[in-house]
């Protein structure tokens, strides 16, 4: 019997058992994919928000500017990528004037600090391509940008650093009372833990309504379109841009992004599925048509790819996290300012746990976890250094971002692992590039067949069905 098992991978899950691999504890992270950090987590804003926006006195606001002061001194902790560039909340009609007042003193009644509201002229002066139609804007400079993935690994490696395992490709389909703890039913055999802790996303509301039934959650998936633009728009704005909601309605965000690229979007779609993240043209027109409300000239002509992410929205649009069970504690309904607020959410989840069980300090937990090494970052003569000792960090494999084998060796090995070509692209930015791994996906291919000891046709793009190889066009003798 494991003390702790936590049902999902994403942020929230990796954050809390990483808080928990802090405590005498086994414990066991599960995820129906192949890898840490593949719902919710991998595809949204990459924003850490400042917390000026939720409800005053609700958790998300708490979590929120919790989890925003915490991230500076976590990314150094554990070494990912993290800008506090700050965040402007534009207004382009006096008669909204009233609304970002209003927005200023929630954020103040929240505890940011930092707020103040700026005229057109200092706006202007910060971001040259803001809309015309601009007449003033919240500043908050202890807004930032995150690489999601980057946190999400960070806080999974040294999660396992410190003791956690992880298990993949493993659904559950249900969950027993035992005495002393519970069952948890896979498609993989049963699991029992003492302790239950769900961080399921969008598929929360599914556990906790097989716990507690006369108190149902409900968590509908909702869906955000975005633009990705090139590393020659990445210098359009140096701040997160959000808009006012006014006349105009809810518009979207521009941004930055911690790699250089300039990021659009997202819509805010209800869906009934919880697992489809496709584009549609409606939602994609949304955002091409609302992007230039705060800011003017954006070159979407070099946009280099589209997405979609979804939000585990639940219809009370707060946070859930506590024991509603003995020994099953709920981590439900994190949407955004989710990322934000993953720091905190995982101390929230840690202790709730640890007093639930009785957990012992572990004296021997690492704080520390070192990022994949990027060649470009070094002095040359430490890289040519590097490369002399390494041949395979002078080997480009992926040439829009310039990654090298060596760093997709060193991706595969880690714990947990990339074990597919989104796992490499995720931690390594092999693929994410102009060409979006038209190129180099056969080498990054290679090279995980050869690391992984498997052959070339079980290489997947993302797990379970989704193989590259599907045949071959010759016999070979």
């Amino acid at each position: 019997m494991y003390d702790v098992i936590i049902i999902g991978g994403g942020v929230s899950g990796c954050a809390a058992a990483r808080e928990l691999s802090r405590y005498q504890a086994d414990i066991l992270v599960l995820d129906k994919e192949e890898d840490v950090c593949c719902g919710t987590t991998k595809a949204n804003s990459a924003i850490v928000h400042a917390g000026y926006d939720a409800a005053h006195g609700s958790l998300m606001a708490k979590l929120n500017v919790q989890g925003s002061q915490m991230m500076p001194a976590l990314a150094k902790e554990l070494d990912f990528a993290y800008d506090q560039c700050g965040s402007l909340v534009v207004c382009v009609s006096e008669e909204d004037r009233p609304a970002l007042q209003k927005l200023y003193e929630n954020g103040v009644a929240n505890g940011v600090e930092g707020l103040r509201i700026i005229e057109r002229e200092e706006l202007v002066a910060m971001e040259p391509h803001i809309a015309d139609e601009a007449v003033a804007a919240l500043w908050a400079p202890t807004g930032g940008i995150v690489c999601p993935f980057g946190l999400t690994y960070a806080l999974a490696e040294n999660a396992a650093k410190n003791g956690v395992k992880f298990q993949f490709d493993t659904t559950v389909t249900g969950l027993t009372k035992l005495d002393g703890g519970w069952q948890v039913e896979t498609d993989h055999g049963p699991l029992e833990a003492r302790c239950v802790v769900n961080a399921a996303g969008v598929y929360a509301d599914k556990l906790h309504n097989l716990v507690q039934p006369d108190d149902p959650m409900t968590i509908i998936p909702r869906r955000g379109d975005y633009f990705l633009l090139d590393h020659t728009a990445g210098d359009h704005v140096s701040h997160t841009i959000f808009q006012l909601p006014g006349k105009y309605g809810k518009g979207v965000l521009v941004t930055p992004t911690v790699h250089g690229n300039l990021l659009i979007g997202p819509t805010a779609i209800d869906q009934q599925d919880k697992d489809s993240t496709a584009t549609t043209a409606a939602g994609l027109d949304e955002v091409r048509t609302k992007a230039g409300l705060a800011v003017k000239d954006i070159p979407l002509r070099q946009t280099i790819t589209s997405f979609a992410g979804l939000r585990a929205h639940e219809l009370r649009h707060d946070f859930f996290i506590g024991e509603i069970a003995p020994g099953f504690v709920d981590c439900a309904g994190i949407e955004s300012p989710g990322l934000s607020s993953s720091p905190a959410i995982g101390v929230m989840v840690a202790d709730i746990v640890s007093h639930s069980l009785g957990l012992e300090k572990d004296l021997t937990f690492t704080p520390t976890r070192k990022g994949i090494l990027d060649p470009k970052t070094l002095p040359l003569e430490e890289r040519n250094e590097l490369i002399r000792h390494n041949p395979a960090y002078g080997q480009i494999i992926c040439r829009c971002e310039s990654i090298t084998e060596g760093e997709i060796v060193d991706a595969i090995h880690r714990i947990p692992g990339a074990r597919s070509l989104d796992g490499v692209k995720r931690r390594t930015r092999a693929g994410m590039g102009r060409c979006q791994a038209g190129f180099c996906s056969p080498r990054v291919m290679e090279i995980l067949a050869r690391e992984l000891g498997v052959a070339q046709s079980a290489v997947t793009k993302s797990g379970g069905g989704s193989r590259i190889i599907v045949g071959t066009n010759k016999d070979v003798y």
